[in-house]
């Protein structure tokens, strides 16, 4: 079986996972995960924050980025780039922001007149994995939206820039992903059970 069956077997079998847990599972794992996350001298250090909106089963943020608010962090969420195909912005995001879905149906800030902030920029970037290994090996939905934003990461230079953390339910967790030479080093994984250093 090829490398890109692999992944697109894999990616089915665990977005059925993450969909089929309940609204209580769901509810329960969230919280988890703000104790995990919020527990972290990264988090806590890190002032412009990146988060997303849960689709699809994705463990859900929405208590870190209502803890972010709170916390006096700016909290910004992707948006599709409006020229460069397969590309993100980042735009700052409220409890007033207005919101509009893309071609996905995902909800994303309406810009009006708001600049978006580079992705170099952001002190962290927090987004959904399909799956993921111990190593900081990650699955995403195939579309290549962070890989690209993100390729600032492979040079040396971009390294110690902006840290990038996956979420995802612990049930996501998988043997040995392979990894393909675009693929973005992630610096941790957070859960609802571990925090897992890349």
């Amino acid at each position: 079986m090829s490398t890109a069956i692999k992944k697109q077997t894999l990616r089915q079998q665990m977005r059925s996972a993450r969909r089929a847990l309940s609204p209580h599972q769901q509810r329960q794992n969230a919280r988890l995960l703000c104790r995990t996350v919020t527990s972290q001298l990264w988090f806590q250090q890190a002032k412009s924050i990146a988060l997303y909106l849960p689709n699809d089963g994705e463990i859900d943020p929405s208590l870190l980025i209502q803890y972010c608010w709170a916390s006096g962090k700016k909290v910004y969420l992707p948006k599709l780039h409006p020229t460069a195909k397969h590309r993100l912005i980042f735009v700052a995001y409220t409890a007033k922001s207005k919101m509009r879905l893309n071609c996905y149906r995902i909800p994303e800030p309406v810009i009006q007149g708001l600049k978006p902030i580079p992705a170099w920029a952001l002190s962290l970037v927090m987004f959904p994995l399909v799956a993921f290994d111990q190593n900081g090996g990650r699955l995403g939905m195939g579309g290549g939206y962070y890989d690209r934003t993100f390729s600032f990461k492979h040079l040396s230079k971009g390294m110690s820039s902006t840290k990038l953390i996956g979420l995802a339910h612990d049930l996501q967790k998988t043997e040995n992903l392979p990894t393909e030479s675009w693929d973005i080093p992630l610096q941790g994984i957070a859960t609802d059970k571990h925090y897992y250093p890349c």
